[in-house]
C-alpha cells in the first residue's frame, strides 16, 4: 500500500459513495457534516443488502421464532399453553401449525423497507444526494451512474469515492438456486409456507443462524456441516453447547458431511454428499459464504489492488491503492459485519477529509451469533490465545447457577472471561445465552479500554441479573491473578 499521508480539506470537497448499505450511508453522513458535498449511489435501496436481504431480515426472522423458544419454558413457569408435546417431533409439528410464513415474512419485508426508507430519509434531510443506479468507477476520480429507471448516464466528478459495494451469496455451481426450493438466504422471505424438511448447507454463522429459527418455527432442519462441529470458527465450547441443544430440539446435524449437489425432485430437493450419500427434503438452504461485488465496477482499470478472492485489498484508515479511493465493508474482506463496515465508512471520510482518526482496531470489536442461545464474542479468542502462545487465565461460569436465569427457565450458557496473569487485564471474553449480544457490551468496554478483573468485579451489578455473572466471573479471575 502506497504512502498517503496527505490528507484533502474537508469543506468543499466532493465524495462520491458507491453503496448505500452501512458503509456508505454512515460515510456519507461523515462527509456531508464535514461540509463536503456527497452523492451515494445505490441500485438495490438504501441501507443495502444488510437491511433489505441480510441482517435486518434474518434478526426479524429469528426474533419470531424467538417467541417459539420461549414457549417451551411455558409449562415450568406454570402456564398452560394446551397440548404438551411429548417429543421434539410432535413439538415441530405443534409449532408448524401455530407459525403463518407468509405473515412473518410480509412483516419482516416490511420491517427491511421501512428501514430503508428511514435511511434515505435521513440522507436527505442531511443534504446528501441520492442516485438509484448502479455505479462505476472511470478512473480514481469519477463515477458513472446508470440510474435504475433507464435514464441517460450520469457522470460525477469526485475528490474521493468511497467503494462500499457489499456482497452477495456464494452460489455453488451443483446447487443453483431457483428461488422455490433450492435457496440463498435473500430468497426465503419470498416462501408463503413453512419448509416442511428444510436442509441447510453449511454449518457457518449464517447457517447456524437459519438453521436454528427455522427449526423454531417448526421445519424439520437438517443442518449439513462439512466440519467436525457447528461453528468451526467460534469458541470450541460455545459451538459445543450450541450443537447439544440443536441436537436435543431434534435438529439433524451431520457433521464432515460436505454437499455436492442439490437437485429438485417432483415434490422437494435431493442433496447428495460427496461420500454418495443423498438427504431428502422438501427445501435447501445454501449458506457457504459471500462473493464480493467487485467485478465489473472498473476497479482494476482504476488501478485499485484487489485480493486473490476479488476483495478489495485496504489498509487500516480504508485507503486502496489509489489515492483518493478508499473502501469499506464486504467489499473489502476485513470483517463481515454492519458495525465494522459502518466503522469502516466513518474512519475513511473522516481520514480522507483531514479529521483526526484511529485506525479500526479488530481487537475491540464485539461479534454476535443470533441463534437461541445466542453466542457473543470480543477480544482475544482462547483459540487464539493458544496459538500465539500468550499466558492468561480463565474461567468460565455456567448461567444456570444465576437466579435470574433460574427465573426465566434459562440452563443453557454461560460466561467465559481471559485475563493476563499478572496484570489482570481483560483480554476477551464470551456470553453464551439470551440477548448475549446486550450482556457482552460491559465486557467490550472492558477489552476496548484495558479495564482489569478488579474494575469489572468492583462495578456493581443488579440483583438478581445476568450481568452478575460477568461480576462473579472476574471476581474468581481475581484470585487466579498473580502480580510480580
Amino acid at each position: 500500500m502506497p504512502d498517503q499521508n496527505a490528507s484533502f480539506a474537508g469543506p468543499n470537497q466532493s465524495v462520491v459513495v458507491l453503496g448505500g448499505g452501512p458503509g456508505g450511508y454512515e460515510a456519507a453522513l461523515v462527509a456531508r457534516r464535514a461540509g463536503a458535498t456527497v452523492t451515494v449511489v445505490e441500485r438495490a435501496g438504501l441501507g443495502g443488502a444488510a437491511v433489505l436481504t441480510d441482517v435486518v431480515p434474518s434478526k426479524t426472522l429469528i426474533a419470531t421464532a424467538e417467541w417459539l423458544t420461549i414457549a417451551e419454558s411455558a409449562p415450568e413457569l406454570g402456564i398452560r399453553t394446551g397440548v404438551a408435546p411429548v417429543s421434539p417431533a410432535d413439538g415441530q409439528r405443534a409449532r408448524r401449525e401455530l407459525v403463518d410464513l407468509e405473515a412473518v415474512n410480509t412483516r419482516v419485508l416490511a420491517l427491511a423497507a421501512a428501514q430503508s426508507a428511514d435511511i434515505r430519509a435521513r440522507l436527505e434531510r442531511e443534504g446528501v444526494t441520492v442516485v438509484d443506479g448502479a455505479g462505476r468507477l472511470d478512473g480514481p476520480g469519477r463515477v458513472v451512474a446508470s440510474p435504475s429507471d433507464g435514464g441517460p448516464d450520469v457522470e460525477l466528478d469526485a475528490d474521493i469515492v468511497l467503494v462500499a459495494t457489499g456482497a452477495t451469496p456464494r452460489t455453488l455451481a451443483t446447487a443453483e438456486p431457483d428461488g422455490e426450493r433450492i435457496l440463498t438466504w435473500t430468497q426465503l422471505y419470498d416462501l408463503d409456507e413453512l419448509p416442511e424438511r428444510l436442509i441447510v448447507v453449511g454449518s457457518g454463522v449464517t447457517g447456524a443462524e437459519f438453521a436454528g429459527a427455522y427449526l423454531a418455527l417448526g421445519s424439520d432442519v437438517v443442518l449439513v456441516s462439512s466440519r467436525d462441529r457447528v461453528l468451526p470458527g467460534e469458541d470450541e465450547d460455545a459451538a459445543e453447547l450450541l450443537e447439544g441443544v440443536f441436537r436435543a430440539r431434534g435438529m439433524t446435524v451431520m457433521s464432515r458431511s460436505r454437499a455436492a449437489s442439490a437437485e429438485r425432485t417432483a415434490d422437494g430437493v435431493v442433496v447428495t454428499l460427496t461420500d454418495g450419500r443423498t438427504v431428502e427434503g422438501t427445501h435447501v438452504l445454501v449458506a457457504v459464504g459471500g462473493v464480493p461485488n467487485t467485478a465489473g465496477i472498473g476497479l482494476e482499470e482504476a488501478g485499485v489492488r484487489l485480493t486473490d478472492s476479488g476483495h478489495i485489498a485496504v489498509d487500516k484508515v480504508s485507503r486502496t491503492s489509489v489515492r483518493g479511493v478508499y473502501a469499506a465493508g464486504d467489499c473489502t474482506g476485513v470483517l463481515p459485519l454492519a458495525s465494522v463496515a459502518a466503522t469502516q465508512g466513518r474512519v475513511a471520510m473522516a481520514h480522507a477529509l483531514g479529521d483526526a482518526v484511529a485506525p479500526l482496531h479488530l481487537g475491540n470489536v464485539a461479534a454476535n451469533i443470533f441463534t437461541a442461545p445466542e453466542i457473543a464474542t470480543v477480544g482475544y479468542s482462547e483459540q487464539r490465545l493458544r496459538a500465539q502462545g500468550s499466558r492468561y487465565v480463565t474461567t468460565t461460569l455456567p448461567l444456570a447457577r444465576n437466579p435470574r436465569a433460574k427465573m426465566h427457565g434459562v440452563r443453557d450458557g454461560f460466561v467465559k472471561l481471559f485475563a493476563h496473569p499478572e496484570a489482570g487485564v481483560v483480554l476477551g471474553g464470551v456470553v453464551v445465552g439470551p440477548r448475549a449480544s446486550e450482556l457482552i457490551f460491559p465486557v467490550t468496554l472492558a477489552v476496548s479500554h484495558r479495564l482489569t478483573v478488579d474494575d469489572v468485579s468492583e462495578a456493581f451489578t443488579v440483583y438478581p441479573s445476568l450481568t452478575g455473572t460477568i461480576g462473579e466471573a472476574a471476581r474468581v479471575l481475581h484470585g487466579q491473578v498473580q502480580p510480580r
